[in-house]
């Protein structure tokens, strides 16, 4: 009997007609190999179509790349749990792909007390198979040099420890921006107001928590903010919850960066903020080191407008170190490549866990790789510009890393921890939220097709296994807290399942894709701090601002990569959009779809919102959130 097999390379169809003079029966898999000619010439397959004489299809899922001298063998496409496949050759087959994919991918401790990252020294020793396409790549390697041109940066790089002259002098730089947030930010970062809205939906939406008491190491009095308070009292407004604190107790103790044979400086600030009758979110009081001292006084704005401007510049210049470290490459990034791991080393490709996982682990791999070099290494942006970069990155990483709870990963625990449910126009709050819902349902029905009980969690030993090696290898390095290490329920293992899509596709997007909008006006959020902060109430001069600033040098490199990072991205896969048909029951497509049918419906929500507002907040939008961590 005949049957023909589609096969799907990168850029064209090719149709095989295969003879057999024995009925076929069953087709449980195919075994695809490519033969070199005159030269190595890789081909991608997205699937398999067999077509039997009888009109059957079955699909066999692929998405990998074929390479000489490799033979890859594809399942038919049904998902299966490892206790459906009963068969010795299916389960032998199930055991011999992932002995194979754990060889490919292996676990490397990339800095003590971080977590563990892919065994790759560069992005070359990585599988074809997680790199970048070709487009992706040539995008990547050409668009900070390209954002450096577009911006007329170039020539700027080089002026090294040339402070601008005034705040307006930034504008030399900030001309050819094309954000009509960053131009907004430029226009606004010296009110109040716009201060305590960074801290709701700027690129940093993740610190701020209502403060239950003032704390001990931060003496702030009633007399202090009575002006702020409008004759109110600090105990009054905590009781009406209106009280809000930022603390940036990690940075505590960082050694500032040497660039260029200069220091730089790192402080650990805390904040109050006070929620106003008019529903801004207002800074009262900023210390800008954690132990109170004659040496380390309370910033207040009743103070003269240079003193109150650079203490809310530090704080800003914290933030900055804290959102690229902790919430963004910590949070997002790191926890997003321990998730990628796992799910290559411990779940077959017919496994229903992997086929929902893979697609949010498209590019990250390469990405962090490129990062540990090209951001990371002793000759990195980090080292180059960033004061917490140099002998301090390492400290700063191993303590953003403790931070790593469960609950904090988890939205709705977090957004509790931080009794923030009182906060107005907490945009990420509402817009983060709805992703989460919508993750969460579309999980619980999706993986309700295959997990019909608690039973059937407990049972799946790949299931079991992925999760172990996801927290006792991949987080081993740091204390484990509230992290599970085996799944008793669906509702645990569902949970768990929104927490890694909810990472990899929606934080990410919340933490990276406002980079340039927020970083672009530099004063608003330096990169580096370049002289001490005050130790007294002296009012420093425009001159002494300037100085403290990032120099001319170290402003274009931040505007540069902050548009190099937080871009628009060719090819972007939104999340919810399936082009990769891993998935073939009618069931999961119809579930499928009512995910895709929910997001629009968010995606409209989210647009209703926005028209109202004179800054919109969108990096929640559904459609602008790519489904996995891929810049």
């Amino acid at each position: 009997m005949g049957s023909e097999f589609l096969l799907f390379p990168t850029f064209w169809v090719q149709e095989y007609n295969v003879e057999s003079e024995n009925d076929l029966g069953c087709i449980f898999w195919v075994n695809l190999d490519k033969e070199i000619f005159i030269v190595e010439d890789s081909w991608f397959c997205c699937y398999v179509m067999v077509r039997t004489p009888l009109g059957e299809s079955l699909i066999f899922p692929c998405y990998r790349w074929l390479c000489e001298k490799e033979i890859i063998s594809v399942r038919e496409g049904s998902a299966k749990r490892p206790f459906d496949d009963t068969l010795p050759d299916f389960q032998l087959h199930r055991l011999n792909e992932l002995q194979e994919r754990r060889n490919l991918y292996r676990w490397k401790v990339w800095n003590p007390g971080t977590t563990k990252c892919i065994k790759a020294e560069s992005e070359k020793d990585l599988h074809l198979d997680v790199k970048y396409d070709g487009e992706r790549q040539l995008d990547f390697n050409k668009s900070l040099n390209l954002s450096m041109a577009d911006l007329f940066l170039t020539r700027l790089v080089n002026m090294i420890e040339n402070s601008w002259d005034s705040l307006e002098s930034f504008r030399r730089i900030f001309c050819r921006v094309k954000s009509d947030v960053g131009v907004y930010v430029s226009n606004h970062w010296m009110e109040d107001w716009f201060f305590g809205y960074q801290c709701k939906n700027g690129c940093n939406p993740c610190l701020v928590e209502r403060c239950r008491e003032i704390p001990k190491n931060f003496p702030v009095t009633n007399a202090m903010v009575w002006p702020s308070l409008k004759g109110s009292t600090l105990e009054q407004e905590i009781q009406k919850r209106n009280i809000y604190i930022i603390d940036y107790k990690i940075l505590d103790g960082t050694q500032g960066n040497v660039i260029s044979g200069k220091q730089q400086y790192v402080v650990a600030p805390i904040c109050l903020l006070f929620q106003d009758p008019q529903n801004r979110l207002m800074p009262i009081a900023i210390q800008l080191r954690q132990q109170p001292g004659p040496n380390n006084p309370i910033f207040l704005p009743s103070d003269p407008e240079n003193l109150w401007l650079l203490a809310k510049i530090w704080v800003r210049s914290s933030d900055f170190q804290l959102h690229q470290v902790l919430y963004h490459l910590c949070a997002t990034h790191l926890l997003g490549e321990v998730c990628s791991v796992a799910t290559l080393r411990q779940l077959p490709a017919v496994h229903p866990v992997f086929k929902l996982l893979i697609p949010h682990t498209r590019y990250t791999l390469e990405i962090n790789t490129r990062a540990r070099i090209d951001l990371l290494g002793e000759s990195g942006i980090f080292a180059r510009v960033i004061a917490s970069g140099g002998p301090g990155l390492l400290s700063v990483t191993q303590k953003a890393c403790q931070a790593l709870t469960y609950r904090s990963m988890c939205l709705p625990d977090n957004l509790l921890d931080r009794d923030v449910e009182d906060l107005k126009d907490y945009f990420y709050r509402d817009d983060a939220l709805l992703i989460w819902s919508a993750i969460s349902k579309y999980i619980k029905n999706l993986m309700g097709l295959y997990y019909t009980s608690d039973q059937n969690v407990v049972e799946d030993v790949e299931l079991q296994a992925w999760l172990k090696d996801l927290v006792q290898e991949g987080l081993s390095e740091i204390p484990l807290y509230d992290w599970p290490v085996d799944f008793h329920s669906r509702e645990e293992m569902n949970k768990f399942l929104t927490m890694v899509i909810f990472i990899c596709s929606a934080q990410h997007a919340a933490v990276n894709n406002g980079q340039y909008d927020w970083s672009c006006w530099v004063p608003n959020t330096p990169c580096t701090m370049r002289e001490p902060p005050p130790t007294s109430k002296a009012v420093p001069s425009m001159e002494e601002i300037m100085d403290t600033l990032p120099d001319i040098s170290q402003s274009a490199v931040q505007m540069a990569i902050s548009w190099h990072l937080g871009r628009p991205l060719p090819k972007q896969i939104s999340l919810g959009t399936f082009e990769e048909m891993y998935f073939i029951e009618p069931e999961a497509i119809k579930v499928q779809t009512a995910f895709q049918q929910e997001l629009k419906e968010i995606e409209k929500r989210i647009e209703e919102r926005n028209s109202g507002l004179e800054l919109k907040y969108q990096y929640l939008q559904p459609s602008k959130i790519e489904s996995s961590i891929s810049i």
